[in-house]
């Protein structure tokens, strides 16, 4: 059975979530909590809080073992692109872009 989970607009690059991200993909997840929790990335507090909304979803769920769930599948897509001018020298004006990324996280027992 799959447990789904999900988040939306935040606010990081795709970019660099995507380290994070690739750094816990195909782990079990008392094994992905663990690497979260020493990653000195920004990014690993997001998507430990995901992880954690998908474990509470399959804790919900009776015939669900906790321990020998899995990250089936986990992403990172980039989400809507906010755009600011900054002025520059000669009237010049420098776009900046603020990227937002869309994390999706599926957990497996490999009952299936």
């Amino acid at each position: 059975m799959d447990f789904k989970a999900s988040c939306k607009y935040v606010r990081i690059s795709p970019r660099k979530a995507r380290y994070v991200v690739d750094l816990i993909r195909g782990k079990s997840v008392n094994n992905a909590l663990e690497v979260l929790r020493f990653t000195n990335k920004r990014a690993s507090h997001i998507i430990d809080k995901t992880l954690r909304t998908a474990i509470a979803g399959a804790n919900e769920n009776l015939d669900a073992d906790i321990d020998s769930l899995c990250i089936k599948e986990i992403r990172v897509d980039g989400g809507p692109v906010r755009k600011w001018h900054r002025p520059r020298a000669r009237g010049v004006s420098t776009i900046i872009l603020r990227r937002t990324s869309h994390i999706t996280l599926v957990l497996s027992d490999g009952k299936e």
